[in-house]
């Protein structure tokens, strides 16, 4: 059996990754943007980062739902649906007159992209040979990878040049032209299953699940502690101004593309585990340097060389870990789940952020990034222990 992607599954995975390009660009240029932000709106850093958090925890909790209660349905239609409310969403961010209807936006936003998120690997995934699975999400997930090297930077650029406003009018109009790729492209094949909520926590019970979705939580609550005040961080201890944050943001992506091409090449050599612990540990290292080297731009640059590689280490170990631990009929709930609980990170690391800045200022968010990947570094631990079953029973011992 012939099983090479064909030329129209091409143009079905290239769509569905650049529905993904969107939707983290649009969701993750407030980090980027909050100068941009604040000025617009006359709101304070700390403002501006908990409309990342809003969006986070909303994706959190609507990415598991969408599955109980829209599961069942046709996974195209769920993305259309979700790429409507998304676009939709970025329209009325761009148009609100105050902070509460920057919240109502966001949530929009938040409840689209839980229609999005966790269907666009499922459904690039079915769309080809079981063959060419894996290499159909990378694919799919290529579109992340090249939103932090092209997408946030240019949105960043985008907001200093134009203003917050016309940046996200612009993320409305691209997520709406994006949708329509993808209904002229994908073929509205793959269906869906209906999930109960009971199954939904029965996953969520056992251990060896709870730990791993926890890992990822810890991971995205650490780098986004750190990275969603990475514009102010950059005006206030390394004297940098627009240019600056866009080329620390294109440093990011360049280096965070990087990890994602030499992470497919050693995902055949080196077990998940390996990979996200050898992630985690150059992740500490590297922040806690960060925090001690000279605050030049120069050395901050080249140090987050190293920190995008670890980040994007990470993202496609955590996910393939999830694939290989999880069962075939838990497979979508357990990804759905560890979308919810990366999302949930990010808006929990970015709220402590929007905390912890004010009164600490830099070297408080270093030591929470830190902190944060030491108990994903348990998390993982715990996951590995509890995900070994056991081999053979113990043989039982008079007591003395």
């Amino acid at each position: 059996m012939n099983a090479a992607i064909t030329s129209s599954q091409r143009r079905a995975l290239r769509a569905l990754s650049i529905a993904y390009f969107v939707q983290a660009t649009g969701a993750l240029s407030v980090a980027g943007s909050l100068p941009a932000i604040s000025a617009a709106w006359q709101l304070t850093d700390a403002q501006s980062a908990r409309l990342l958090s809003i969006f986070g925890l909303t994706f959190a909790l609507a990415a598991p739902l969408v599955q109980v209660i829209f599961g069942h349905l046709r996974r195209r239609q769920l993305v259309l649906t979700g790429i409507g409310l998304f676009g939709l969403g970025a329209f009325a961010f761009a148009l609100s007159p105050a902070y509460g209807a920057l919240v109502a936006s966001r949530i929009l936003m938040g409840v689209g992209a839980g229609f999005i998120g966790p269907v666009l690997v499922a459904l690039g995934s079915e769309l080809v040979h079981e063959q060419q699975r894996g290499r159909a999400i990378g694919m799919v997930l290529l579109g992340v990878s090249m939103a932090s090297l092209a997408g946030i930077p240019l949105a960043a650029w985008i907001a200093g040049m134009w203003g917050a406003k016309a940046l996200f009018l612009l993320v409305g109009l691209v997520s709406l032209l994006s949708g329509l790729n993808v209904l002229l492209t994908v073929p509205d094949e793959s269906v869906g299953s209906r999930i109960r909520l009971t199954e939904m926590a029965g996953v969520l019970s056992e251990g060896k699940y709870l730990t791993a979705f926890l890992v990822v939580f810890f991971i995205t609550s650490g780098v986004y502690s750190f990275y969603s005040f990475i514009a102010p961080l950059i005006r206030d201890t390394y004297a940098g101004g627009t240019h600056a944050v866009s080329a620390a943001l294109a440093v990011l992506g360049v280096a965070g593309v990087l990890g994602n091409l030499w992470v497919t090449r050693a995902a055949t050599r080196f077990t998940s585990e390996k990979l996200l612990l050898t992630g985690m540990i150059l992740l500490i290292t590297d922040t806690a340097l960060i925090a001690l080297l000279p605050k030049a731009l120069g050395v901050l640059l080249a140090a987050l060389v190293f920190w995008a590689f670890a980040t994007d280490l990470l993202w496609p170990s955590q996910q393939r870990r999830i694939v290989e631990l999880s069962s075939t009929r838990h497979r979508g709930i357990a990804l759905a789940l560890t979308s919810a609980f990366m999302f949930g990170g990010i808006g929990f690391g970015s709220a402590v952020a929007s905390w912890i800045y004010p009164v600490a200022g830099f070297y408080g968010l270093a030591g929470m990034s830190v902190a944060f990947i030491v108990l994903a570094l348990v998390s993982l631990q715990l996951s590995e222990k509890l995900r070994k079953p056991v081999a053979t029973a113990e043989p039982c011992q008079s007591e003395a």
